[in-house]
């Protein structure tokens, strides 16, 4: 079994920054693309920013220049650094990842349970 866990959430001031942490642990072989997607109340789940195993990076326009991705891969990690948070960044996060295990024939994407992330004004 695979399981990815989401930490680091909270409530911060609009500027205020903030580190969210993902931990893949389980039968893994190995882990091709993370990412993290964000899901604000009344509104569908949305890409938020995506990582390569070779760390080629991906982001939404409403958040370039302010959030980073990043990734430990000894580590089975993927971080998502929230620079300059704004109320419209207020969401649950989510951490997903393409994962490959032992003998399986193909890779399965995994999610995480998600992590508040609370902005205020």
């Amino acid at each position: 079994q695979v399981q990815l866990v989401e930490s680091g959430g909270g409530l911060v001031q609009a500027g205020e920054s903030l580190r969210l942490s993902c931990a893949a642990s389980g039968n893994i072989f190995s882990i091709d693309d993370m990412g993290w997607y964000r899901q604000a109340p009344g509104k569908q789940r949305a890409l938020v920013a995506t990582i390569t195993r070779g760390s080629i990076t991906n982001y939404a326009d409403s958040v370039k220049g302010r959030f980073t991705i990043s990734r430990d891969n000894a580590k089975k990690q993927v971080y998502l650094q929230l620079n300059s948070p704004e109320p419209e960044d207020t969401a649950v996060y989510y951490c997903t990842a393409t994962i490959w295990r032992a003998f399986d024939s193909g890779s399965r994407i995994v999610w995480g349970q998600g992590t508040q992330v609370t902005v205020s004004s």
